[in-house]
């Protein structure tokens, strides 16, 4: 057996651990045998897993619910309240979709109509296609915490509707503010003010004509309440300023880019494409390069799925989002929804 290194040992160390880490050393530390080692060498993980459509439900006005069951007799995989699942659609659009539904036999997401790939999922997706997903994942994990204030806007219902279950199911001190526009453009309504009764309030533009105040939003929270809140930009504005620094948490979800927050301007030069383009101040290089190269693949634009991940040939990258930087140690690459320049420009192969 190879000799650990003093520094790994540890006085009262158990003897299974200790050989344990013998084993590791005897491999990790004979000579030959690490070296040329590099990241290069380890084989990526498919996580793509094929899901089948098995239901299409109307759940709102423009509310779409896709139910998906594995299509290669695969358990259906665990979830927890906030996950949500990568879906790869036929025309080759990747979007993210919160997990809604209460079936542990299947996984569904709610789809509201507003882009180009929430279209596709309304007109072409039917039940029985087979659609590329990965995950799920928790990127707006629910913590549970004693006293919560669920806080949702439109659509943003989707990863709020699990955690208002979860709420309920754990006997916790709760209550959830629900916006939408009308009451049938609301998905899961009638659910929730069965399983709410007085802990929701119900916030309706076409019977208030008046967008909601901090006092109707925030109103139950104290400075000990957790609040989770998800919905469009200026709900989500109106909470974090409002809030204001307190003993408990503000967990948030956004369905839209975040402002860019101190950036400088710097250029980016697409090797393949032969361009440069400007990237200003107060823009992402993916919406630069969007303008440019409409068909560049993106899907979150908040830098946590690696969509849009291209490889650098020049520069140096300020990483910003998490799907890449420290964790992915001397990858040369960027999320070109966060990530930017260092200096006055980059090359990507693009």
């Amino acid at each position: 057996m190879a000799a650990i290194p003093r520094e790994l040992k540890a006085d009262g160390q158990g003897i299974l651990g200790y050989r344990l880490l013998g084993a590791i050393a005897s491999v990790a530390f004979l000579p030959g045998r690490s070296e040329g080692w590099s990241t290069d060498r380890v084989r990526q993980v498919d996580r793509v897993r094929p899901m089948r459509v098995v239901d299409t439900p109307g759940l709102a006005d423009d509310v779409v619910g896709l139910v998906l069951e594995p299509a290669d007799g695969t358990p259906t995989p665990s979830w927890s309240p906030g996950a949500h699942l990568d879906l790869t659609l036929p025309s080759g659009l990747r979007r993210q979709y919160s997990l809604c539904g209460t079936d542990p036999r299947s996984l569904m997401v709610a789809v509201r109509r507003l882009g180009a790939a929430s279209t596709e999922i309304h007109e072409r997706v039917r039940e029985g296609d087979v659609l590329h997903t990965q995950g799920p994942r928790t990127a707006f994990p629910f913590c549970g915490e004693p006293r919560v204030l669920l806080v949702a806007g439109g659509i943003g219902i989707t990863p709020i509707v699990t955690m208002a279950r979860e709420c309920a199911t754990r006997g916790l001190d709760w209550h959830l503010v629900y916006a939408g526009r009308t009451r049938a453009s609301m998905p899961f309504l009638d659910e929730l003010v069965a399983l709410a009764g007085s802990r929701l309030t119900l916030l309706v533009d076409e019977e208030r004509e008046r967008y909601p105040s901090v006092g109707e939003v925030l109103g139950w929270a104290d400075a000990d309440t957790a609040v989770y809140c998800c919905g469009p930009t200026p709900l989500l504005d109106l909470v974090r300023t409002a809030r204001g620094p307190v003993r408990a948490p503000l967990h948030y979800e956004r369905f839209a880019p975040p402002p860019v927050i101190s950036g400088r301007e710097f250029d980016v030069t697409l090797a393949r494409a032969g361009l440069t383009l400007k990237v200003p101040a107060d823009r992402s290089a993916l919406d630069v390069v969007l303008d440019a190269v409409p068909d560049t693949p993106y899907s979150c634009r908040q830098g946590f799925c690696g969509t849009c991940r291209v490889q650098v040939c020049e520069g140096a990258v300020e990483r910003r989002g998490r799907a890449g930087g420290p964790g992915r140690p001397g990858a040369r690459e960027m999320l070109l929804c966060t990530d930017r320049a260092e200096g006055v420009g980059l090359t990507v192969d693009l």
